[in-house]
């Protein structure tokens, strides 16, 4: 008598031979990157400038934590882990009373501006330090490069170094206090800063332009947010008491919560360019919700606020932006650009250009590095394709590119050089398990 095929041994058949598809595809994709020489060309060269320090990049002499954070984990290969130590410190020496977290510094006597609003410390006598105050991603910044430190390292004695009195790790937590007293609104329970197109830092009224002044509009973006987040996931780590893990652990989902309820618009699948604390600087007339921020959505992902879902409607999103732009890779900024007479006193005003829709490697990475880690490798392999071709093209890791993919800014930018090197590494390692 024949056997009768159960529904259970069907499925049974059709998922394994799925399976069996998709292990097949992935072998095969994995080849692919592990035998792209394009891939091994540009993280050489990533290291080769890399290995020569901490500034952002050859048109930049200072150290900027926010461009720190971005390239530490291949500085770790190639530099002195004793030196990088020693930087990371140094923001923390010319911490400000307040708790306040500086941009970046240099030795005194090498101060190239004229700036009246300049950092310095007691305890450290030899560097002058710097901030562009529009921002709020400083003290996040060097929370997490922190995190990256020891994640490589295992140096925990960083945390517990004593400078004016505390250690590394009670002076982090100043730096959130901070945050908390000078830059947050209590109605949203969120971060704000200068209203700045996405992650920039160069404020929408011009007047001071990088520093915060009575032009200043003060509002809720998701990229702080975001920071925050993840900032917080390290400080849960480094957490040795019970009630400051508890302490962190409750601002990062209230942070994480507040952040999907005010910011994210779900049926556009995107996040709101800015919530404004008290006014627009655009008039009623300018809907700023038809502008994607893709910068800060790529943060997003990574501070975990969007489903695998969501990740693949942005990510689709983003592609198609860059296609209606004609930008060259899904580094765009931002999509459409901010009209340019709609804030005449802005500097990069202008459409795609600087942040107001350039093309900036150094969050287009970043892009590329959530799309492996949430399992879209093919798309983060042809994603990274246009950025990857243009650094062996100029020979160098630009600060960003216009719409006809001109390099613009500082060459040998390190932030760029940062984001692309550990893409690369993300998507060697995924091969690796794969072939």
């Amino acid at each position: 008598m024949q056997r009768v095929i159960t529904l259970l041994e069907i499925i049974t058949v059709v998922l394994f031979t799925v399976q069996s598809a998709a292990a097949q595809t992935n072998k095969q994709l994995a080849q692919t990157i592990l035998h792209d020489k394009k891939l091994d060309t540009v993280l050489a060269k990533a290291k080769e400038v890399l290995s020569k320090g901490f500034n952002a990049g050859d048109g930049y002499p200072q150290v900027w934590i926010r461009d720190f954070n971005t390239f530490i984990e291949t500085s770790c290969e190639v530099y002195s882990l004793d030196s990088i130590r020693k930087n990371l410190l140094t923001f923390l020496y010319l911490q400000q009373p307040n708790g306040e977290i500086v941009d970046g510094y240099v030795l005194k006597g090498h101060v190239t501006w004229g700036d009246p609003n300049m950092y310095y410390s007691s305890i450290d006598t030899t560097h002058v330090g710097f901030k562009n105050t529009v921002e709020t991603d400083q003290e996040t910044s060097l929370i997490q490069a922190i995190g990256k430190y020891i994640s490589i390292t295992k140096d925990t004695s960083i945390l517990y170094e004593k400078i004016g009195g505390k250690t590394a790790l009670e002076r982090l937590g100043l730096s959130i206090e901070f945050l908390l007293k000078n830059r947050y609104s209590n109605k949203y329970n969120l971060l704000t800063g200068a209203t700045t197109q996405d992650w920039g830092d160069v404020q929408i009224e011009g007047g001071a332009v990088v520093d915060i002044d009575s032009l200043t509009h003060w509002s809720v973006d998701v990229y702080d947010n975001a920071m925050l987040i993840i900032a917080l996931n390290n400080m849960i780590r480094f957490a040795k008491k019970e009630g400051d893990k508890q302490q962190w652990t409750a601002l990062k989902e209230r942070t994480a919560t507040n952040a999907r309820k005010y910011l994210w618009d779900a049926s556009k699948h995107k996040f709101i360019p800015h919530l404004y604390v008290d006014g627009s600087p655009f008039p009623k007339s300018f809907d700023e919700n038809k502008i994607y921020f893709h910068g800060g959505t790529a943060v997003a992902i990574e501070a975990g606020l969007l489903s695998k879902k969501e990740i693949a409607e942005v990510n689709a999103d983003m592609l198609k932006n860059v296609k209606l732009s004609g930008a060259p890779s899904i580094g765009l900024t931002l999509y459409p650009p901010y009209p340019e007479n709609i804030y005449p006193g802005s500097h990069s005003n202008k459409e795609y250009n600087y942040q107001n829709g350039g093309d900036w490697s150094w969050f287009g990475g970043r892009m590329i590095q959530q799309l492996v880690t949430n399992g879209y490798v093919q798309e983060a392999y042809d994603e990274v394709q246009p950025i990857i071709d243009r650094v062996l093209k100029n020979e160098r890791f630009y600060e960003w590119y216009d719409r006809d993919g001109k390099p613009r800014g500082s060459d040998n930018f390190k932030g760029s050089a940062g984001v692309l090197a550990k893409a690369i590494v993300m998507l060697r390692d995924w091969a690796k398990e794969h072939q």
